[in-house]
């Protein structure tokens, strides 16, 4: 099975400003700091202020991709802070992500500054424009555009940098955040007080060939603006919700863990694309080898290995078992738990529901994955790769709805079509 080459992972949409200022939503509510953890900052009048001699890094909880960040920031004589790019949440996040200088160029202390530490620039790989920022104590807007390898970063109207990510990983191999293409964006404190307020966020998703996927016979399922066509049971809380033509859940448990489409389907072909967007806790789970088994030691004691717990999966047809898994176990995304696990399937049967390999993205970054199912059998592509071939799923129903599931962390879906077949 192939991924049609109608659908580009790598595509980015294009929004008119109208759009952008329509999409963006808020990242802090103005009051507290929800969303976002860290030390060192505290919430006054508005905003959220790095406490001299107490601010280290205040990152956001959830993790992004692809997106526009505008907020306003207010420096006072000698302010050394930054923004962080694709953190990971730990390490030095100039180096284990990338650092945007927030910097009070006039001070005396910095009078010899190397041209990368200038307020605007990342840190150690380019040198923004000395130009734009105003006096201390003065309101600045900033807005920062890390759309893939692209970043731009906007200083009170004017551009003061753009830069290429891949042409800087080329240049600094050694450098491992400018390599990430997702992760938390934080403040990155050195003691001094600066002040930030309005800080809003418009997400990117991939976006499909519209005209080229309706040409094939598919069709929308998730529509970027609500939850038509969808259901769920809910226990008032908006787990799901949609934002920047993106289906999101936050990783909350409750009764809105899995969204069922209306409509229900017997053979079809489903595409569409998804990330993590917040963190899991490290556990040990089983190596699964491609056939089903899991991986002995020499003493015959089973194998595992400590990896980050997140789980998610497709439904198909309405049936639990017949789930297509997302989550992040060495065997990769694709594996056909329920079938692989159970002791009643033929060893063939839970091999086909083995994934060939681990095609996933690293985590955080949008995946695009193809699911085919016709009769009882099943074809999964996951980032153009094959994962798994023609894998029997016995038990499952002839026709039925198709379930999101979410088992506890956060998640992103977007470009959800399909087609019957």
């Amino acid at each position: 099975m192939k991924t049609p080459i109608i659908i580009s992972l790598l595509a980015l949409a294009t929004l008119s400003p109208a759009q952008e200022k329509e999409s963006f939503r808020l990242l802090f509510n103005g009051k507290d700091l929800t969303g976002w953890k860290g030390e060192g900052y505290a919430v006054e009048n508005g905003a959220i202020v790095c406490l001299p001699n107490k601010g280290r890094n205040l990152m956001t909880e959830a993790t992004f991709s692809s997106y526009i960040l505008d907020f306003d920031f207010k420096l006072e004589p000698g302010t050394n802070n930054g923004l962080g790019i694709h953190y990971p949440g730990h390490g030095d996040g100039a180096y284990t992500g990338m650092e945007l200088q927030i910097l009070d160029n006039s001070a005396e202390k910095y009078k010899n500054l190397k041209d990368y530490q200038f307020h605007g620039s990342m840190y150690t790989l380019a040198a923004a424009k000395k130009e734009g920022l105003k006096p201390q104590g003065e309101w600045n807007n900033q807005r920062v555009s890390v759309l893939g390898s692209e970043m731009k970063v906007v200083l009170n109207g004017t551009e003061i940098l753009t830069a290429n990510l891949d042409e800087l990983a080329a240049k600094h191999p050694k450098h491992e955040g400018v390599r990430r293409r997702s992760g938390h964006i934080a403040f990155l404190g050195h003691g001094d007080k600066a002040s930030f307020r309005n800080i809003n966020i418009l997400e990117v998703p991939p976006a499909a060939n519209e005209a080229g996927v309706k040409a094939a016979g598919f069709k929308q399922l998730f529509n970027g603006r609500d939850l038509t066509g969808w259901k769920y049971e809910s226990d008032g809380a908006d787990n799901w919700f949609v934002a920047n033509r993106i289906l999101k859940h936050t990783g909350a448990k409750g009764k809105t863990n899995d969204l069922w489409t209306e409509q229900t389907f017997k053979d079809f072909t489903m595409v569409f694309d998804w990330r993590w967007s917040g963190r899991g806790q490290m556990k040990n789970q089983p190596v699964i080898l491609p056939d089903g088994t899991q991986e002995t030691a020499p003493d015959g004691t089973k194998v595992t290995a400590k990896i980050e717990e997140l789980d998610s999966g497709v439904y198909l047809r309405g049936n639990t078992k017949s789930q297509i898994n997302l989550w992040n176990w060495t065997c990769g995304s694709g594996e056909i738990y329920g079938y692989r696990i159970d002791p009643k399937q033929s060893p063939e049967v839970k091999a086909a529901c083995t994934p060939k390999r681990k095609a996933d993205r690293p985590v955080g970054e949008w995946n695009r994955m193809m699911i085919s199912v016709k009769g009882q059998t099943v074809n999964i592509s996951l980032n153009g790769e094959t994962v798994i071939e023609n894998a029997t799923l016995n038990e499952m129903p002839a026709e039925g709805p198709i379930g999101l599931q979410h088992h506890g962390q956060a998640i992103d879906f977007a470009n959800i079509w399909v087609k019957r077949d």
